[in-house]
C-alpha cells in the first residue's frame, strides 16, 4: 500500500498557517461563485443598463477610496485576527440576503449596489488586516513561500470556481448559487477561530494615544510614496487596476449580450483562463531565482499589460479560444507579479508600518479600480461594449512602464526589513506631506 506523505517544509508543519490556508482557500472558492453569480443576476434578471452594471463594481471598490487609509490605523492598533474573523462572518451575513431578497421577490438593482458596497467595506479591513498579519504569523524568510502557497490556491479555486459557478447558475439560478459564497465565508471564520497564534496588543506610548487616527493613517501614505521601490510599484498596479477594470466592468456584459455566450460557456473561459494563475503560482519562485526579483516583477507586469488585447480581438463566430488566452496571459503575469512585489513590500517594511503600508498601497492601487469600472460602464453606454474593451486593452499596455524605467527592475533579492526611511526617502517624506490627497494617487517616480 503506498502512504502518501506530507511535503516536507517549515510552513508544512505550521499548524496556524494551514489553517489560515485552509480556510482561505475555501473562502477563496466560493467567492469564485459571486464573482460570476452577481454579474449574471444583474445582466440576466434585473436587465441591467451597462451603466448599472458598471457601478456594481464601483460600489463594490469604492470603499478602499473612502476606507482603506483609517482602516490601516485601525489594523496597526487592534489584533488583526480578530479584524479577520469579523470580516468573513460579516460578508457570509451580507450575501446570504441576495437570495433571502430573491426569494421574496423584492430583490432591485440598488439592493444589489448597497450589498456591494457593504461586502466591500469589510473587505478592506479583511485586505490590509489580511496582509500585515502574514508577517507576524510566519518567518520573514519564510514570505515569498507563504505569499505563493496563498496565491496558488488563489488561483486554484479561480480555475475551479467559474465552472462550478456556472453549473450552479444554470441548475439554480444566479440568486441561490450566492449561498456558496456566503457557505465559504463561514467554514473560513471556523477556521480561524481554531487558530492558536495570539497578538499581542501594539504598544500604545502617550505620543501615540495622542495622535489623531487619520494622521497615523497619513504615515503609512507618506511611507508608500516616499519609497521609490513601493511608489514604482504602486504606479504600475494601478495604472493596470483602471485599464483592466474598464475592460472587466462590462466584458461579461459583453460576452451575454454580443457574444451570446451561455453561463456554462463563460464559466468555462474564467476557468480554462485560470490556468494561467496557476502557472504563475507555480513558476514565481524559480522565476525569481533565476531573474531576480525586479526583473520579475517587470516581467510578471508586461504579460499582464498585453492581457487585454485577445477580448475586443475575439470573433463572434468562435471566440472562446481569444477569451481564454486573455485570461490566462493575465493571469500568469498578475500572480507573478503580486507573488514577487507583495513580498517585497513585507519584507521592506518595518512591522509597526504593515498595516498602514498596506492601506496606503490599497488606496493608491485599488482606488482606481471604482474609477475604471465606471469609466468602462460610461464609455460602453456611449460608443458601445467593444469599444470600451478596445480603450481599456491600448490603456493596459502603459502598465508595466513604471516598474520597466525605474530601480525596481535591478532588485536581485528580497532585502531585510528597514526601522527608517532613508536619508533620501526621509527629504521625499517631507516634501510629500504638503501634496494634496489625489496627487498622492496618481504620483509617478
Amino acid at each position: 500500500m503506498i502512504r502518501l506523505r506530507r511535503p516536507q517544509g517549515g510552513l508544512w508543519h505550521h499548524p496556524d498557517f494551514l489553517r489560515l490556508w485552509a480556510g482561505q482557500s475555501i473562502s477563496e472558492l466560493g467567492s469564485q461563485v459571486s464573482l460570476l453569480a452577481i454579474p449574471l443576476l444583474a445582466a440576466v434578471q434585473l436587465h441591467a443598463r451597462p451603466i448599472e452594471f458598471s457601478l456594481l463594481g464601483v460600489a463594490g471598490f469604492a470603499p478602499f477610496i473612502l476606507f482603506a487609509l483609517p482602516a490601516g490605523a485601525w489594523v496597526d492598533r487592534l489584533r488583526r485576527r480578530r479584524i479577520l474573523i469579523a470580516g468573513d462572518a460579516a460578508r457570509a451575513v451580507l450575501l446570504a440576503l441576495i437570495p433571502v431578497l430573491w426569494a421574496t421577490h423584492t430583490l432591485q438593482m440598488w439592493h444589489l449596489l448597497v450589498i456591494q458596497f457593504a461586502v466591500g467595506v469589510f473587505t478592506v479591513f479583511f485586505d490590509v488586516a489580511y496582509q500585515a498579519y502574514l508577517p507576524a504569523l510566519i518567518d520573514r524568510e519564510q514570505l515569498v513561500d507563504g505569499n505563493a502557497k496563498l496565491q496558488l490556491t488563489v488561483s486554484v479555486a479561480q480555475v475551479a470556481g467559474p465552472s462550478t459557478a456556472g453549473a450552479l447558475v444554470a441548475a439554480i439560478t444566479a440568486p441561490y448559487a450566492i449561498v456558496a459564497d456566503a457557505a465559504s465565508f463561514l467554514v473560513s471564520t471556523a477556521f480561524m477561530l481554531r487558530m492558536r497564534h495570539r497578538e499581542s496588543m501594539p504598544e500604545m506610548t502617550p505620543e501615540t494615544q495622542r495622535r489623531r487616527l487619520m494622521a497615523e493613517a497619513m504615515e503609512g501614505l507618506r511611507w508608500v510614496v516616499g519609497h521609490r521601490w513601493l511608489r514604482a510599484i504602486a504606479a504600475c498596479t494601478s495604472t493596470a487596476n483602471f485599464f483592466s477594470n474598464l475592460v472587466f466592468a462590462i466584458l461579461v456584459l459583453y460576452m451575454v449580450r454580443e457574444l451570446r455566450l451561455t453561463s456554462l460557456q463563460i464559466g468555462a473561459v474564467f476557468a480554462l483562463g485560470a490556468c494561467g494563475s496557476i502557472a504563475g503560482a507555480l513558476a514565481a519562485g524559480r522565476l525569481q531565482r533565476r531573474l531576480g526579483v525586479g526583473r520579475t516583477i517587470v516581467a510578471g507586469a508586461l504579460c499582464f499589460a498585453v492581457a487585454g488585447l485577445p477580448y475586443p480581438l475575439a470573433p463572434h463566430a468562435f471566440p472562446m479560444p481569444l477569451l481564454i488566452l486573455g485570461g490566462a496571459s493575465g493571469g500568469f503575469g498578475s500572480v507573478v507579479y503580486n507573488i514577487t512585489q507583495v513580498s517585497l513590500r513585507q519584507a521592506i517594511t518595518p512591522e509597526r508600518l504593515q498595516g498602514r503600508m498596506n492601506a496606503g498601497m490599497r488606496w493608491i492601487v485599488w482606488g482606481t479600480i471604482p474609477l475604471g469600472a465606471l469609466a468602462g460602464g460610461i464609455i460602453a453606454q456611449a460608443y458601445g461594449l467593444k469599444a470600451a474593451l478596445w480603450i481599456g486593452a491600448l490603456g493596459s499596455l502603459l502598465g508595466f512602464l513604471p516598474v520597466a524605467l525605474t530601480s525596481v527592475r535591478s532588485v536581485r533579492e528580497i532585502p531585510g526589513s528597514v526601522d527608517k526611511p532613508t536619508a533620501r526617502e526621509a527629504h521625499s517624506l517631507d516634501g510629500l506631506e504638503r501634496i494634496s490627497l489625489p496627487a498622492l494617487a496618481v504620483r509617478d517616480d
